[in-house]
């Protein structure tokens, strides 16, 4: 096997896409009023699952830099957050967990943070390949601000996630050599992106 690592101008692009969605974000933000300073909510226990091997890749750059202790601690934090997760999926519930990552109210990881987690909160659209148009009010405190505003067509009060999301999907692509409809499609948390390890795939017979 061998791993994925985004390095070189693979992450200068995925850097240069998450600046993109932080200032989409704020653009947004700013013309709502909106802001997280002082909710009683925390995001960090909302049930996300991740798409792409290029943001597993990153999310793992981010947590080597952690001291080998805390490495650990995340680790058993990540087990008990993957249990309790499967409890409430049984139980036929969206779990309602908080992520291994947070600590005191904070993400451990905020500059590595993952596409969903920088687009939360929010109202959002987007186009799936198929051409079916989808909306995202954003969270519970946005949604008291908009009132049922977000579908505005025009995009003036939401972030269109689609053409961020198609350069992510190239970036992708890239990163797997135009092979990527050869590899599994990947939906996991990010409990489950740290206990399975850094993303590796099999490695082709030329370069044995």
């Amino acid at each position: 096997m061998k791993e994925i690592v985004v390095a070189g101008p693979m992450l200068h692009r995925l850097s240069r896409i998450y600046e993109e969605m932080e200032t989409e974000y704020n653009r947004v933000a700013v013309q709502l009023g909106f802001s997280c300073e002082g909710c009683p909510d925390n995001c960090c226990d909302s049930y996300f699952e991740h798409h792409t091997y290029a943001e597993w890749s990153y999310l793992w750059l981010g947590f080597r830099h952690l001291p080998a202790e805390e490495q650990q601690e995340i680790l058993l934090r990540a087990e008990a957050y993957q249990r309790a997760c499967e409890d409430a999926l049984a139980r036929e519930e969206r779990p309602q967990v908080m992520c291994p990552l947070n600590r005191q109210g904070r993400c451990i990881l905020y500059p590595y943070r993952l596409m969903v987690c920088r687009t939360h909160g929010v109202p959002a659209t987007m186009t799936r390949p198929d051409g079916r148009r989808l909306r995202f009010p954003g969270c519970f405190r946005c949604q008291e601000l908009v009132a049922g505003q977000y579908q505005n067509e025009e995009g003036v009060l939401c972030v269109e996630r689609t053409p961020l999301l198609r350069q992510l999907a190239m970036l992708e692509n890239d990163l797997l050599a135009g092979r990527r409809h050869l590899y599994p499609k990947i939906r996991l948390t990010i409990a489950q992106m740290l206990l399975q390890g850094p993303p590796s795939i099999p490695v082709p017979h030329c370069e044995r």
